[in-house]
């Protein structure tokens, strides 16, 4: 993977503006407004939410299940990475300590999402991907983690073109419409606007 390894994290984890299920967790460079968008499902939003407000279960999920067997099998979650984006999907891999040495494992990148805010393990990505999948946020100051806001209502109703219409349009219409959904923080819609970009670039 081409250029420098750099952390992100969880900034914001919001349902999309458009009614359907679908779900974006956005994830920021540290000290910085680069944001990327990650389309997730309804069990894996549920998953990260109830980890990032400290949302105590009468019986574990799934993710807290994996917590307490890598517990208790003292396998440590060092890191996790992000580290290839293809054809629209984001490929993650979990960098783990344990007595055998340190092990790299393939990971669904909602599920290393889930497992990091579980262990409060630090992720990064590379600076190629978010040249080629983030946007800069020019109207809010970095945030951290403990800005997250899940759910975020949109500012206004959005009036984004169909997606069948996308591929007919200019790259200027595309980017007046990017601009738009980011601001009504439709990170789904956005994502899926930048990725048609990103396919005529």
């Amino acid at each position: 993977m081409s250029g420098a390894k750099l952390e992100v994290e969880i900034v914001a984890l919001t349902n999309s503006i458009s009614g359907s299920h679908s779900y974006a967790v956005v994830i920021g460079e540290v000290n910085g407004l680069r944001r990327i968008p990650i389309i997730i499902g309804h069990a894996e939003a549920q998953a990260i939410a109830v980890s990032l407000e400290n949302v105590k279960n009468s019986r574990p999920l799934t993710h807290d299940m994996m917590k307490s067997l890598m517990d208790t099998f003292e396998i440590e979650l060092r890191e996790i990475v992000i580290y290839q984006l293809k054809e629209g999907i984001f490929f993650s891999k979990l960098i783990c300590d344990s007595a055998t040495g340190t092990k790299e494992i393939d990971s669904r990148t909602s599920d290393a999402l889930a497992l990091a805010t579980r262990f409060n393990a630090p992720i990064y990505t590379y600076e190629s991907i978010l040249r080629e999948a983030s946007y800069v946020d020019k109207n809010k100051e970095a945030e951290n983690v403990g800005d997250y806001q899940a759910s975020a209502p949109a500012k206004k109703k959005s009036e984004v073109a169909p997606a069948d219409d996308i591929a007919s349009m200019s790259p200027e219409q595309l980017q007046e419409i990017l601009n738009e959904a980011i601001e009504n923080e439709d990170y789904i819609r956005a994502a899926e606007i930048r990725d048609e970009l990103n396919k005529r670039s």
